[in-house]
């Protein structure tokens, strides 16, 4: 192997390691930040929540789990 070839190779290895290591950096830094943004706590099931009132009715927002979609429907106590 010539002094240019282990040159060229000790080049490429440290480009491959500085590439991984700006990944792996990166990978963590999203990590972090979801941990963040989900509030600390992981979300397991399904959720309901009373956002407004309707008449005499709640007007209760399913948010099913892991899914960016809300639904809203109307809960009266008088028609169970």
């Amino acid at each position: 192997m010539t002094p240019e070839d282990k040159y060229a190779l000790k080049e490429f290895l440290h480009g491959v390691g500085v590439f991984l290591g700006a990944s792996a950096v990166f990978i963590i830094i999203l990590i972090v930040l979801a941990h963040f943004a989900s509030g600390g706590k992981p979300i397991n099931s399904a959720s309901f929540e009373v956002v407004d009132k309707y008449k005499e009715c709640d007007v209760v927002r399913y948010v099913p789990h892991q899914v960016a979609e809300y639904k809203y429907f109307l809960y009266c106590e008088e028609n169970k």
